[in-house]
């Protein structure tokens, strides 16, 4: 399984326009084939910074997720709001039981 974790800071101007692509984003990626998961939240303690993870089945269906039209919209968007930053960490993930034995 792959799992990304993303943080986007963003700036108070454009942190609605930016939680609306998003949501776009997590709707359409959630109907892939290989999205076991894809959830996004904003910071409780800093409402402009969103967090996203995300969880696919493999490394190709992650691939196919990044050529897809919803997330060239997802790009434009980022364009056109330029967050403060934007980090993504990707982790090629093995489940373990919990709690562990």
């Amino acid at each position: 399984m792959i799992v990304l974790n993303v943080k986007i800071e963003t700036n108070p101007g454009t942190v609605a326009a930016l939680k609306d692509a998003v949501a776009t984003m997590e709707k359409a990626s959630r109907a892939e084939p290989g999205c076991v998961e894809y959830v996004f939240a904003t910071e409780i303690s800093n409402p402009t910074n969103i967090r996203i993870v995300e969880h696919w089945r493999d490394l190709d269906s992650l691939k196919l997720h990044f050529t897809l039209p919803h997330m060239a919209a997802f790009q434009e968007a980022i364009r056109k709001n330029p967050p403060k930053s934007m980090e993504m960490k990707s982790f090629d993930a093995t489940e373990i039981p919990f709690p562990p034995k």
